[in-house]
């Protein structure tokens, strides 16, 4: 990890909803603006292009038309890792000389190319695309969009920065993935959401004081008209809706769990924190839960770190008609091309 403290930011924004290249163009200022203000990594919300499908809260099921048309829409305008519209975010992050944690919904386009994954991107000053991590379990209606991700995506990396990696929303809620990251030495702990609420708050600071990891807790703001002057015809469904369909209140809490910066709500805004390595590390004197507080002849974690292709193909023909050569094509929805 760094050894010297260094600035980390949290972006609370709309996006231009289910306009893929509109949000990626704000995306790519809000990028600039962090660097410009001295952070060294920079985080967006989950999902934030081209949106959050928020009417999977208003439109029932049982709507089979409607619920097509909007999904059909929003497969058109996700995005395909990687493509031009990464090489943007690439690009934008090589510019600015900073890394960007940013969530996309990601198309399937190495199978069928018609399902989508809640994914969330990691990228570096140099603009490498280094990492993806796709929700491994999408929440109630959430699984009328996206599929059940690959649990080979969670991953934590060594950085220039520090240990990285997270969880998207209420995938925080599960123990094991949680402890799973704790296990690999994360300390900078991304958990792009789009829950606001008090509970998630607190799960912020518990899961900064658990780990003994600082958090970025980032969630998008959203008013009714944004979801509206896109689809019209979404009205009746929304008639109840607030103004603010979603507040943000995004925030930062260090290792102790105590809050750094935020809850910001009701406004677009971009959040800073500084991160202290030796708060780190000293800590984890009293409490490192996958060190001397654990127990390992008690409890053990396993997990896979490979991926589950699709569809496997073995030829074992040869031109000789014997069976000495093999060749293995392997088309996965969980693996780049």
């Amino acid at each position: 990890m760094a050894h010297k403290t260094f600035q980390i930011a949290a972006v609370q924004a709309s996006p231009v909803f289910m306009d893929r290249e509109a949000t990626v163009e704000k995306a790519c200022r809000l990028i600039a603006e962090a660097a410009n203000n001295g952070a060294r990594l920079v985080v967006f919300p989950e999902t934030f292009i081209p949106t959050y499908p928020d009417w999977i809260w208003y439109v029932p099921a049982g709507q089979i038309t409607l619920n097509q048309k909007l999904y059909g829409e929003l497969l058109d305008q996700a995005v395909s890792i990687p493509s031009a519209t990464t090489e943007k975010l690439c690009q934008a992050a090589r510019d600015a000389g900073i890394y960007v944690s940013i969530g996309v919904n990601e198309r399937n386009d190495n199978a069928s190319g018609g399902s989508l994954f809640n994914t969330n991107i990691l990228i570096d000053p140099d603009g490498n695309l280094f990492s993806r991590h796709q929700k491994l379990v999408p929440t109630v209606s959430e699984r009328t969009i996206w599929a059940y991700g690959d649990p080979s995506t969670l991953e934590v990396h060594d950085t220039e920065i520090g240990k990285m990696g997270g969880l998207i929303c209420h995938e925080n809620y599960m123990p094991l993935p949680r402890y799973s990251l704790y296990a690999r030495g994360i300390e900078i702990y991304l958990a792009p959401t789009y829950d606001e609420g008090d509970t998630w708050q607190s799960t912020l600071r518990h899961i900064g004081r658990e780990g003994r990891v600082y958090v970025i807790g980032c969630c998008m703001v959203l008013r009714k008209e944004d979801v509206l002057s896109r689809f019209p015809q979404l009205e009746p469904y929304y008639k109840d809706a607030a103004e603010w369909i979603n507040t943000g209140n995004s925030m930062i809490t260090d290792p102790e769990g105590n809050i750094l910066a935020g809850p910001l709500s009701k406004e677009e805004g971009i959040l800073y924190a500084d991160v202290d390595p030796t708060v780190i590390r000293n800590t984890r004197w009293n409490l490192d839960v996958a060190g001397h507080y654990a127990r390992p002849d008690a409890f053990q974690l396993t997990m896979r770190s490979t991926p589950t292709p699709i569809l496997r193909i073995d030829d074992e023909t040869s031109s000789s008609g014997n069976v000495d050569s093999k060749e293995e094509l392997v088309f996965s929805e969980n693996e780049q091309e």
